[in-house]
């Protein structure tokens, strides 16, 4: 029997549907005002897509996936220090046909920049533009950004007067692991935001894996706010009613479910077209890389991998090296290719290598082609509101900034009543 919080007044409470990043941000924001809340979550744990598993000695994200410590609403809401964060190189090594090369940073891995700095990965022109475009992103506010018109990401890079052979070789492969898309179609806004990001904060892992995030703000929440294995089948007009057949009633419904379900439980909701990836993970004897860094696959047949212990020890029990692969779309049942390309990319023998786990993540990101609104209003009907990244950026924190921005209308339409 699912438990339903009242105020004292005798009032039902706000439900929130679905304890992902935005749920969790926007029943945080309700509690902190006062608000009672309920969030039902129709899984196990809170995080939606940002889940970890262990199995068989290994933690497994669900999905690829890093932390930026650069944003905005992570620097409100996450303790940083308790997630034991292990970083990744501020780079990428691009696996080409002649083979490796390394895109770095130079402000911060000067000595690794021979690749960039003397002319085998970019000429004198794209180093002038690479670097004036990336000063301007990290330097002035990002609300100049915000405001400038859209386009996409290729027309912005061209507009940047980086070359068609660079976008080529680092941009177009690189982008792809970032945005699932090869076309560089993305909003060039969003583009600019997540370079920005990248360059003024650090991308890492948590120690406990990628799912830590979530549980430590589900954390700060009241014992028993959350309803976990609590699946919300519709709306009624004074509430909800689950899939076991229970109503509850609610002062206002805030969905925050993925585009689908939402969809789903808000008839007329407009559709959301969403990229699929697939995160492939191996156990190997030993590290093919001796480095935290990530592998860009230039020829596209997969998008990145990444030796993910050599990030943070704790994703492996044993002392096995644990290499996660994502590839666009679905590959399930393509195992056998994937590995034969990473062979190429790590130039090691992989045939030793054991499968672990495949996951096919099939609304991994929301499609975010110019021109796309940076946010949407989260109110949808009288007492109705929706939050999700898809509401925003395809990214933590446009998952964070939608929950947020749920409660902020929420609690100035309950004002006014």
């Amino acid at each position: 029997m699912v438990r339903v919080m009242t105020s004292p007044g005798g009032q039902p409470p706000v439900l929130v549907v679905g304890a992902g990043l935005a749920g969790l941000a926007c029943a945080l924001d309700l509690v902190a005002a006062g608000v009672p809340v309920r969030a039902l979550e129709a899984s196990d744990a809170p995080g939606g897509r940002m889940r970890t598993d262990r199995r068989d000695g290994f933690l497994l994200d669900r999905g690829f996936q890093v932390f930026n410590t650069s944003y905005p609403q992570v620097k409100r809401r996450v303790q940083l220090r308790a997630l034991r964060l292990s970083p990744f190189t501020p780079g990428a090594l691009l696996a080409t046909a002649s083979g490796r090369t390394r895109f770095t940073d130079p402000t911060r891995r000067p000595r690794e920049s021979g690749d960039l700095l003397l002319g085998r990965l970019a000429r004198p022109a794209d180093l002038v533009a690479l670097a004036a475009m990336s000063a301007a992103d990290m330097l002035f506010p990002a609300q100049r950004i915000i405001a400038q018109p859209d386009r996409s990401t290729l027309a912005a890079l061209r507009a940047a007067r980086i070359s068609d052979e660079l976008i080529e070789l680092f941009f177009r492969p690189f982008l792809a692991g970032v945005f699932l898309e090869d076309r560089l179609e993305t909003s060039a806004r969003f583009f600019h935001l997540v370079w920005r990001s990248m360059l003024r904060g650090t991308l890492c892992l948590p120690r406990d894996g990628i799912g830590a995030v979530p549980a430590q703000l589900a954390g700060l929440l009241p014992a028993g706010t959350i309803g976990y294995e609590t699946p919300v089948a519709g709306l009624t007009d004074d509430g909800v009613a689950l899939a076991d057949g229970t109503e509850l009633p609610a002062r206002a419904v805030v969905v925050a479910a993925g585009p689908a379900q939402a969809a789903a439980l808000l008839p007329g909701l407009p559709p959301v077209r969403t990229r699929m990836v697939t995160t492939v993970y191996h156990a190997a004897p030993s590290a093919p890389l001796a480095e935290p860094t990530l592998v860009v696959d230039t020829e596209r047949t997969i998008l990145n991998t990444v030796v993910l212990t050599q990030v943070a020890r704790s994703y492996s029990t044993d002392g096995r090296a644990l290499i996660s692969s994502s590839v666009l779309g679905d590959a399930t049942g393509r195992e056998s290719e994937i590995v034969a390309r990473l062979a190429g990319l790590y130039e090691t023998d992989t045939s030793g290598w054991e499968h672990l786990a495949s996951y096919p993540v099939a609304d991994a990101l929301p499609a975010m082609p110019s021109p796309w609104p940076l946010t949407r209003s989260a109110r949808y009907a009288a007492g109705r509101y929706v939050c999700g990244d898809y509401r925003a950026t395809g990214s933590v924190q446009g998952a964070l900034a939608s929950g947020t921005r749920a409660a902020a209308e929420l609690l100035a339409d309950l004002a006014t009543v």
